[in-house]
C-alpha cells in the first residue's frame, strides 16, 4: 500500500494502489484484472486502449517478456477481452518494438506474426500504421551494430492503430502541428501553382491557400524521449525507487490520446509501466484505468502525480 500525502491521490484496498480526480492504477497481470469484476462495468463503456505490451523479443528482460510461439499466443488472447471493453467506435493503439534472432543479425517476424493473430483473434481492422522514431537512441543490436558494424541502428518502434468498425471517432484537427516556414509564406503570398505534378497528377481547383491553423501531421512521428530530469524520474531519485528501462514519451501518449478521445472519455493502458498514459490522461481530463504487475514500477509511476513544488 502507498502512503501517499497528496491530497488528491488516495489509497485503495485489495488490487489498488492509488487513485486520482480521474483515474485509478491496479496492481496485477492485466489477465487475471481484465476478467475480473472490477472491469466488468467498464464493458463497451471504453474509448481507447492505448498500451505498450512487453515486447517480443528473442531473450528475456528485467521488465518481463515471453518468446516465440507463447508471446502470440499469450497476445493475441487478449484480443476479444479488449473487443468487449470497447465502444463500438473505440479504438485500440499498441506500440510495438522489432525482434531479432539470437546470435544472427536478421530480423524476426515475430511482431508481425503477433499483430496478425491479435487481429484476427479479435476480429479487428487495422486503421493505420505509425512509426515513432527516437533520434536519440542509443546503437542497437550492440552486437552487429556497434562491434560488428554489419547494421545500422534500430531506432523505431512501430504504432498500429486498430478498431472494431472501420470508422472510429477520430479527428486530425486535434493534433495540427505548426506551419512550416515554407507554408506560412506561400499562405502570405496566396499563390500556388495547381498546375501538373512530375507524377501527371493535376491538382486542379484544390486549394492549398486555406489557414486551417496547422498542418495535418504524417503517420511518422518523432520523439527524443531524452529527459533526465522530469517530476517521474527526480521522485524515483529521491525515492531509491528504480525507473522502468521502457519508459513511453509522453508526446507519443498525448498524440493519440488527442487524436482519438475527447475529455471525459475512458482511457485503459494493460501495461501501464510507468503509467505514462494515465499521467497524460489525467492532464487531458480523460478518465483511465492504468493495470501494471510489478509493484515497484507502480510505487515509482505515484511520482508523475506528484509534482514538485519549486
Amino acid at each position: 500500500m502507498l502512503n501517499n500525502k497528496n491530497k488528491n491521490i488516495k489509497t485503495l484496498p485489495l488490487r489498488s494502489a492509488y487513485k486520482t480526480k480521474r483515474g485509478v492504477m491496479l496492481i496485477g497481470s492485466a489477465e487475471n484484472i481484465l476478467r475480473s469484476p472490477l472491469i466488468k462495468k467498464y464493458i463497451k463503456k471504453t474509448q481507447l486502449i492505448f498500451t505498450s505490451p512487453p515486447f517480443p523479443l528473442n531473450r528475456k528482460k528485467k521488465y518481463g517478456n515471453l518468446q516465440g510461439e507463447d508471446y502470440i499466443k499469450w497476445f493475441s488472447e487478449f484480443a476479444p477481452i479488449f473487443r468487449k471493453l470497447l465502444k463500438r467506435n473505440g479504438s485500440i493503439v499498441i506500440e510495438m518494438g522489432n525482434a531479432w534472432h539470437p546470435g544472427k543479425p536478421i530480423m524476426s517476424t515475430l511482431a508481425l506474426k503477433a499483430l496478425l493473430a491479435f487481429l484476427e483473434s479479435g476480429n479487428f481492422y487495422l486503421c493505420q500504421q505509425f512509426v515513432s522514431y527516437n533520434p536519440s537512441k542509443l546503437p542497437g543490436p550492440a552486437q552487429w551494430v556497434n562491434i560488428d558494424r554489419c547494421r545500422v541502428k534500430d531506432s523505431y518502434t512501430h504504432i498500429w492503430w486498430m478498431s472494431p468498425g472501420p470508422y472510429p471517432k477520430a479527428d486530425n484537427r486535434k493534433i495540427l502541428k505548426k506551419y512550416s516556414n515554407a507554408m506560412i509564406n506561400l499562405l502570405s503570398s496566396k499563390k500556388y501553382n495547381a498546375g501538373k505534378r512530375p507524377s501527371e497528377h493535376k491538382i486542379g481547383k484544390i486549394s492549398f491557400l486555406r489557414d486551417n491553423k496547422g498542418a495535418i501531421p504524417s503517420n511518422v512521428l518523432t520523439f527524443s524521449n531524452t529527459t533526465s530530469n522530469d517530476d517521474y524520474l527526480n521522485y524515483c531519485r529521491k525515492n531509491k525507487f528504480r525507473p522502468h528501462p521502457a519508459r513511453m514519451p509522453l508526446g507519443l501518449a498525448q498524440f493519440f490520446i488527442k487524436f482519438l478521445t475527447n475529455p471525459k472519455d475512458l482511457i485503459i493502458d494493460p501495461f501501464a509501466g510507468s503509467n505514462t498514459t494515465g499521467a497524460v490522461s489525467e492532464d487531458l481530463k480523460r478518465q483511465w484505468i492504468s493495470i501494471e504487475s510489478d509493484v515497484n514500477y507502480v510505487r515509482s509511476s505515484y511520482g508523475r502525480f506528484k509534482k514538485d513544488k519549486k
